[in-house]
């Protein structure tokens, strides 16, 4: 299976290494039952993608979905990775929040419903034509 070769990281999101660090701090904050208790979950999700994840798991499925998001977390992650995503933190593991992201970044990342934030087009080079370039420079000073 053919991976892209730079991740988008979900803690890079904003808002989300927040919500990490808090859960982080005191476990409870990490339960999906933390959202009805901690609103700024709920604000942090609709600013992201556009919708909450009480939204997305009421939100229909198409026919034919695998279920994804019910998945393992281990499991998720190695999809999401498949999907372009990195879910874990700095250590690689699974981040605490991924609970109150995951419906939610599946069905953007499947285009069903919410969106997936705005990232820049990447202007850095090809490895490949990095080289090349180094190895023209080299052979001009020949």
């Amino acid at each position: 299976m053919d991976r892209p070769a730079i991740l988008r990281r979900l803690i890079d999101l904003p808002g989300v290494s927040d919500l990490e660090y808090r859960a982080l701090l005191k476990r409870e904050f990490a339960e999906p039952e933390a959202r009805a208790e901690h609103p700024e979950i709920d604000a942090c999700s609709q600013a992201i993608f556009g919708l909450t994840a009480d939204e997305a798991q009421a939100h229909p499925r198409p026919a034919g979905w695998d279920s994804a998001e019910t998945l393992p977390i281990a499991r998720q992650v190695d999809a999401f990775e498949a999907e372009g995503w990195d879910v874990t933190d700095d250590k690689r593991r699974p981040l605490r929040t991924l609970a109150h992201f995951n419906q939610q970044l599946w069905l953007a990342i499947r285009g069903v419903a919410g969106s997936l934030p705005f990232q820049p087009e990447d202007t850095r080079p090809d490895a490949w034509a990095a080289s090349l370039a180094a190895d023209a420079k080299r052979f001009r000073k020949r």
